[in-house]
This record gives structure tokens, C-alpha cells and sequence, in this order.
């Protein structure tokens, strides 16, 4: 069973809003067994929206529409539907007794736009909103059964869970899904197809691999399908288990999830702490961490070591080591770790210090060069890393490699 997403807003389409409700539908959906074909976002013009619905018909078992449901003369999702489905809009008395309470509630006066809000498609059945005003709607049409909801995120996930998701369990049709994620970094995505090619062409016609690359990670995630939920599981584990093997220190876990997020539970569990002092990369490791929760029970703190004069005020680094060989070098950030461990008194610290750029690059350390260094209980390791041009990009791949090192120290110490 196929189905498409249509999100309706020129908010979207100018960018002034990212469209998430899309990608949370779709794991909703194919978390039953419903396979999201298709997803398109229109502008709010009449035209537009009946040829992105009659184009999804071509293609969908079943059409997802969000937005334009609103009460102003911008929002012309009702009626064009109405168009297209070729029916009446009718005043839907429970709704307009909802919406009324909320004015009532509010003390507010309450317009006839805003009684507009209770105009339903006559041949719908109207699904309940009790987070907001805009109801949505479940038609079927020419045989196909099409869930218009309110774009407001909070709203259509209320819909989706509580009255959408339960219909669609009642479906025949649906084939079992299953998605299983292998995290790795340290290793570009060329080279680590290049490692795995044979267990990718062993992979049987109902398993598929993608690489889902970004900045230091590369996500495998396997999608099966078939008629058994439990056996589809059970081979993408068998499959994960190989490629686990093969990976070595590349893998770095068995699902989907953020490197800081294991590294803290590690860390934790150990009650082993942490600190940063970072200098090219401004803060942004210890921002990783602290935004999870349970991060203040192994994370001590961290310093932005930005100018020579800080770095030794603060963490120690000597005066003759900056004047030889610079901020950027294995010498100074291997005295940045080894001085967050001793000023923070913790178990593990991690040091940057790079040229992010654009600018300040030289021949002999052109932008893009970073040196990280992380102290642990049995020393310092240090390692050397050239990245490209862009400042953000440098920033999140020093932010990944250094927890990246820090995470195989972590392991190489425990024996793990």
C-alpha cells in the first residue's frame, strides 16, 4: 500500500517554514506497513492543488493532505477540494460547538470567519480536532480514501494518533516494514561501500541498503519488506551482524542514534566525566552534549579557548609552546586536553583548535586544518585533520571526529 504526502502553504515554498510535518507523517506510516511514494508541497493557488492531487491519485493508494484549513481569505484548501471532490461544504454543528467554546473560553468575540472554521466537505467524515478549530476530514473518493488535516504541527500529529492511524490499522493491504540502522564514522562513504560491496550484493531481493551520509557519519540503514514482521527483523540483524564484523572500528552502533547520546550513557554508567576546551570549533561540542538530557552527570564543563593569551590563562598551554609552533598544532592541543583534565579535574577531556576560514589560512596551515587531542587515564592521543573551505562544515566535522576519538578511547581504555 502506497500512499503520498501533500503539504499545501507558500510559507513552504518560500522557505519561511521547514515542512517537518512530512517527515514525521511518513515514519508513522511506515511504522504500519504503508509506504510513503511520494511527498509534494504546493503553493496555496486553486490550479496547483488539483493538479497535485490528480497526479497523487495516478500514483497513491492513499493521499495525505496538510494545510491551508485556516480561517483566512489565504487558506483555500476547503474549497478547492470541494472543487475537486465535487461536493458541497455543510456547517457541522459539533464543530462549530467546539469552536465556539474556545472563543467562549477565551473571551473572545468570535467572527464569521471563524464560524467558517465548522464548514465541512459534505461527503466527509469529520475527524474531531480538540487541540484547535480547523477539524480535518476523511473522504473517499473514486475509491481512494484521502486524510486532510491542519498544518499546524501539534494539531496533525493530534489527528494523525488519535483518529487517523487507528482507521488505517483496520486496512487490508498493508505489507509489513522494517527499517534497521548501522551508525558508522570514521570513514567516508565511497570507501565504506567499497568494504561492504559483497554483503551488499548477497543482500536478497526484499532487503535494500542505503547510505545516508552526512558531515563524520554514515548512516547504513537496511529497509525489509515481506510478509512476516518478526523474520524481516531477524534477517536485517543477521545482515547488521556482518556488516558490525566487517566494519570493526568504524561501527559505532546498532541503531539509529547520535554519537553524544552513546557517549554520555557510557560515561554514565561508568560514572566517568568529561570536559572540553575548544578553540576553532567555539563551544559547539560542549553544546551537543549539555542539549541531552542526563548530560550534567558526566559533563563538567568546557572553556572557549579562543586567543593564545586564554588558552594559557586558563588551561595552562605554555607561552614557548605557542610561540614555536602555534595555536594550530599537536603540541598545543595535547596541552589544552592534558590542561582541561587537570583544571576541570575530570576523567576525559577533549581539545580543539583549527583554522575553520574562511580566512587565516597559510601555505603551511591552510583553512580547513585541525588539530584535536583528547586526554583519557592512560595519556593523550592526538590526531590531525584536513576539511574543505566552509566554516560551518569545519565546525560540525571537528565537533563529530573529536567525539569520534573520544569515543574510541573510551573503548580502547576499557578493554571494550
Amino acid at each position: 500500500m502506497q500512499a503520498e504526502i501533500i503539504t499545501i502553504g507558500d510559507e513552504i515554498l518560500i522557505g519561511q517554514i521547514i515542512d517537518t510535518n512530512s517527515a514525521w507523517m511518513a515514519q508513522q506510516l511506515n511504522a504500519i506497513g504503508i509506504h510513503v511514494k511520494q511527498v509534494s508541497s504546493v503553493a496555496d493557488h486553486p490550479a496547483d492543488i488539483i493538479v497535485a492531487l490528480t497526479l497523487a491519485s495516478g500514483r497513491a493508494d492513499l493521499i495525505f493532505i496538510t494545510g491551508g484549513l485556516g480561517p483566512t481569505k489565504d487558506d483555500v484548501t476547503k474549497q478547492t477540494l470541494s472543487v475537486y471532490f465535487g461536493c458541497g461544504l455543510r456547517r457541522d454543528p459539533d464543530v462549530l460547538a467546539h469552536v465556539e467554546s474556545i472563543f467562549s473560553r477565551n473571551g473572545r468575540p468570535m467572527l464569521e470567519m471563524n464560524r467558517k472554521q465548522a464548514d465541512v466537505l459534505d461527503k466527509s467524515d469529520v475527524l474531531f480536532n480538540a487541540m484547535g478549530t480547523a477539524p480535518g476530514m476523511w473522504v473517499t473518493h473514486k475509491g481512494k480514501p484521502y486524510a486532510i488535516m491542519p498544518g499546524v504541527p501539534f494539531e496533525m500529529k493530534h489527528l494523525m494518533q488519535e483518529r487517523v492511524l487507528p482507521r488505517l490499522r483496520q486496512m487490508e493491504g498493508r505489507q509489513p516494514l522494517w527499517h534497521h540502522t548501522v551508525l558508522t564514522a570514521g570513514i567516508g562513504e565511497s570507501f565504506l561501500a567499497e568494504k561492504i560491496a559483497d554483503i551488499e550484493s548477497a543482500l536478497p531481493s526484499h532487503i535494500h541498503l542505503a547510505y545516508l551520509p552526512k558531515p563524520g557519519f554514515v548512516r547504513l540503514r537496511l529497509t525489509a519488506t515481506g510478509a512476516n514482521l518478526e523474520i524481516l527483523k531477524q534477517e536485517t540483524a543477521a545482515v547488521a551482524d556482518q556488516l558490525k564484523e566487517r566494519l570493526g572500528d568504524y561501527f559505532i552502533a546498532n541503531e539509529d542514534t547520535l554519537l553524544e547520546m552513546l557517549i554520555r550513557d557510557f560515561m554514565q554508567q561508568r560514572s566517568l566525566s568529561l570536559a572540553t576546551a575548544e578553540s576553532c570549533t567555539g563551544g559547539n561540542i560542549a553544546r551537543l552534549i549539555t542539549a541531552l538530557p542526563g548530560s550534567s552527570s558526566m559533563f563538567e564543563g568546557g572553556a572557549v579557548t579562543y586567543s593564545n593569551a586564554v588558552k594559557q590563562a586558563i588551561l595552562g598551554v605554555k607561552a614557548e609552546t605557542l610561540e614555536t609552533h602555534g595555536a594550530v598544532s599537536e603540541q598545543t592541543v595535547r596541552e589544552m586536553a592534558s590542561g582541561a583534565q587537570n583544571r576541570f579535574q575530570v576523567d576525559y577531556a577533549i581539545a580543539v583548535s583549527g583554522i575553520a576560514g574562511p580566512e587565516g589560512g597559510t601555505a603551511e596551515k591552510p583553512v580547513g586544518l585541525v588539530w584535536i587531542a583528547v586526554a583519557g587515564k592512560t595519556g593523550v592521543v592526538a590526531h590531525k585533520f584536513l576539511f574543505g573551505h566552509d566554516r560551518a562544515i569545519n565546525i560540525e566535522r571537528s565537533s563529530v571526529a573529536a567525539l569520534f576519538m573520544l569515543w574510541r578511547l573510551l573503548h580502547a581504555e576499557r578493554g571494550e
